[in-house]
């Protein structure tokens, strides 16, 4: 019985099939290949070098305060809203002048008014039933401590009527671009130090410095362990520790 011949169709066909398989064997292996030498690049890049953090902190101590407080009265009409909050405004400056801050240190802002409306049911009926008056009062002072102590004790002049908002003092470091390069310093040894002691564990040695990045300064309460990706500025306390830190890496050799 004579064998049958494929047709020419099926022989085609057959062909494409085993080119696709041997081009995709190829590839295959072309890209296995390409994996191992990117993964050996990978390995070998970071053998190259150790990347460690180096921290320093300080103690600072504030040496600039602003002071801002805002006088607030109300009264059935403007004028005599605003005469009461001129009447505030002097007593709460003769409140400072006589607790030891010099007349121009105190800065007044304008006077602000606005009305507060009737409601009912949540819906304005027109009628106002007082106005409002506000003046700020901003002390600016290099006497941190005075500052603080006319702060705690404004509640002797609440007593007397006045309606003062007591915003809190805040504290500032003049000294600041006088620590930072000392600071950044000690940082970087610090990151030295550490960078010898991971490398002399696995029985390596640190070469020369391939990189050095710097993170933003902190600047919080002492007790604070508070930190922030765009550094902090914590201007509520007199006494405050200043961080700084670096990321270096280091060259290694076994």
């Amino acid at each position: 019985m004579s064998e049958m011949k494929e047709s020419p169709i099926i022989t085609i066909e057959r062909r494409k099939a085993v080119t696709i398989i041997i081009s995709a064997i190829i590839l295959s292996i072309a890209l296995g290949y390409g994996l191992v030498k990117v993964g050996a690049g990978f390995a070998a890049r970071t053998t190259d070098g150790i990347t460690v953090t180096g921290s320093a902190k300080v103690s600072a101590t504030a040496d600039n305060a602003v002071w801002t407080l805002s006088v607030q009265e109300s009264s059935p009409k403007v004028a005599a809203a605003v005469k009461r909050v001129g009447i505030s405004v002097e007593s709460l400056s003769a409140y400072l002048i006589n607790g030891g801050i010099p007349a121009e240190a105190i800065q007044l802002g304008p006077v602000s008014t606005y009305a507060n409306q009737e409601y009912i049911n949540g819906n304005p009926t027109g009628r106002i039933l007082s106005i409002n008056a506000n003046r700020d009062v901003t002390v600016r002072s290099k006497d941190v401590r005075l500052i603080a102590k006319l702060s705690q004790a404004i509640g002797t002049l609440l007593q007397t009527g006045v309606n003062v908002n007591n915003y809190g003092p805040q504290y500032y470091v003049s000294s600041l671009p006088t620590l930072r390069p000392q600071l950044l310093e000690d940082a970087m040894k610090d990151a030295q130090v550490r960078a010898i002691a991971l490398t002399k564990a696995v029985g390596g040695t640190i070469g020369p410095v391939l990189s050095v990045r710097s993170g933003p300064f902190q600047v919080t309460t002492p007790d604070s362990t508070t930190t922030s990706d765009i550094g902090a500025y914590d201007t509520t306390t007199i006494e405050k520790t200043v961080t700084s830190t670096v990321s270096v890496t280091f060259k290694t050799k076994k």
